[in-house]
């Protein structure tokens, strides 16, 4: 009888299981997951999670809101008075305005400005563009790709896609596509900007007023991750950038906050701000606060001493989980370039119809799988004890491949079945190998003599192994949609199969065969 050490294999065979078990059927255990419905989820029986070819889902397209006037030549150096400029002038926020030397365009993100507008405000300030028309620059376009991605997945919607599309007649529009997502609330995720703005609201002792000044912008700041404590409450910690810090804490000190502030929600009035009755530091969220509080003394104190340069972290306090997790999400995907304009958008309804029959066709495929390459097996060895092992391993590999997926929550679309496919292919191949180069060689009469064939067969699987992998490292890193995928689980499943479960099963064929006697 084989030791607990000569079976390490095994048992590192059954960890896997378990822990595969635990991946695909307690609630919550996979990363991103919450209390609501996790996107493309297509049933509440596993933490498997479908993409857009299999559970359906909602498909727009939407024009970004903009006017652009091109053929200005505003110097480096004047491009952000220029946009402060053109922004009072239009009466529109600042962010909304975007002056670039380097392609000689002004871009203005507002709904209410018309290109007549822009012309104007622009010949006010000494420019004459040579064209106004409207619509965005490839640069925005490109922009707003990569935010809208970024927002996709640090809100756990996985499996969505973004992408620019044109139309015949030349315009512009931003695709999103997300699986399991009514229309709705694809739209009431994009529709707001994440803009996160950090005011110093403080009593103006020259009249006694308040002021609310601006301190931090979004692009100064990183955050950490939304939670919930008995001390803090919720809460998002956040860092400033460095390039940021020094001013940040020589702003709060000259606006009295060096000693520390007491502020309740209740002390600030946002619509008001003479109602106010306390020095504040104010987190705004696409312009609503989000966290109104005071300066911890300590911090204060960190701001005059110098020492908050050092350690320039500080947390965000809200009202509830929803406003920390929307704050961390606008913090972590940044803001949006310009807004979409949803009232021009096309939407398009994908059927989950498709869903509902690969679970049934997949169930009976799998079945009749396994009872084809069980006959096939059997038939070949004509010994149950060596082909129900096998059939076992090979089975063993899809369940930690299945696991897998559901940990790091892979949405499931045809291509990846198409991966588990050839997984599944390579794994009774190799198992088949293994079996033939132990079995059709002789009597294995010692240890050393079965151990001299499994290492004769296990580098024919790991070459093997190595060239598939090598041929789909390309295919992985590359932006070649679908196939990227199939490359992702054929190269996960080979590795689970060279390093785990082909092991395995030599360890459990050795107990099965070697003649001890």
């Amino acid at each position: 009888m084989s030791t607990l050490k000569e079976n390490w294999r095994v048992v590192a065979l059954v960890t896997l299981l378990l822990l595969s078990a635990i991946a695909l059927f307690v609630p919550g255990v996979p990363p991103g997951t919450s209390d609501t419905e996790g996107a493309g989820a297509a049933n509440q029986s596993t933490n498997l999670q479908y993409g857009i070819q299999l559970s359906g889902g909602t498909r727009i397209q939407a024009p970004i809101v903009g006017t652009t006037a091109e053929g200005v030549d505003v110097a480096p150096a004047d491009e952000t008075a220029l946009e402060q400029s053109v922004s009072n002038r239009l009466g529109v926020d600042s962010i909304d305005v975007r002056a670039s030397n380097r392609t000689e365009t002004v871009e203005v993100f507002a709904r209410n400005v018309s290109e007549s507008d822009v012309q104007s405000a622009l010949e006010a300030e000494g420019y004459e563009p040579s064209e106004v028309r409207s619509g965005v620059t490839r640069e925005t376009r490109e922009n707003m790709v990569s935010v809208i991605n970024d927002k996709l997945r640090e809100s756990a919607l996985t499996g969505g896609s973004v992408q620019q599309v044109s139309s015949p007649g030349g315009r512009s529009f931003i695709s999103v596509t997300a699986p399991d997502r009514g229309r709705e609330e694809l739209i009431g995720l994009l529709e707001e900007r994440g803009v996160v703005r950090v005011y110093a609201v403080h009593d103006n002792t020259e009249n006694g007023s308040y002021v609310r000044e601006e301190v931090l912008s979004q692009e100064d700041l990183r955050a950490g991750s939304a939670q919930r404590s008995e001390t803090q409450g919720t809460h998002v910690p956040v860092t400033v950038k460095q390039s940021a810090a020094e001013r940040y804490a020589n702003d709060m000190v000259e606006a009295g906050f060096g000693s520390g502030s007491t502020c309740r929600r209740s002390d600030y009035d946002h619509d008001n701000l003479q109602n106010s009755q306390a020095d504040c530091l104010v987190t705004t969220l696409n312009g609503e606060p989000v966290f109104v509080g005071g300066v911890d003394p300590g911090l204060g104190q960190s701001y005059q001493n110098g020492e908050f340069v050092n350690n320039p972290q500080f947390i965000m306090r809200t009202s509830n989980m929803s406003e920390a997790t929307e704050l961390e999400l606008a913090l972590k995907a940044g803001r949006l370039p310009a807004p979409l304009n949803f009232d021009n958008a096309e939407s398009q309804t994908l059927s989950s119809a498709l869903a509902q029959e690969f679970q049934q066709r997949s169930l009976l495929t799998g079945i009749l799988a396994v009872i084809a390459v069980s006959l096939v097996v059997y038939l070949r060895y004509g010994r149950p004890e060596v082909a129900l092992p096998m059939i076992v391993t090979a089975l063993s590999e899809v369940f930690i491949l299945l696991g897998f997926v559901a940990f790091v929550q892979y949405p499931l679309n045809l291509s990846h079945l198409a991966g588990f496919i050839a997984v599944i292919g390579t794994g009774v191949d190799d198992l088949i190998i293994i079996a033939d180069e132990i079995l059709q060689q002789g009597k294995v009469e010692t240890g050393r003599v079965f151990q001299s064939r499994f290492r004769k067969a296990f580098w024919v699987i790991g070459a093997a192994a190595a060239t598939t992998i090598v041929a789909m490292s390309p295919l992985m890193v590359l932006s070649l949609g679908d196939l990227s995928g199939f490359a992702i689980i054929t190269i996960v499943g080979v590795l689970v199969g060279v390093l785990v479960t082909r092991p395995a099963y030599g360890d459990i064929l050795r107990s099965l065969v070697l003649d001890e006697d």
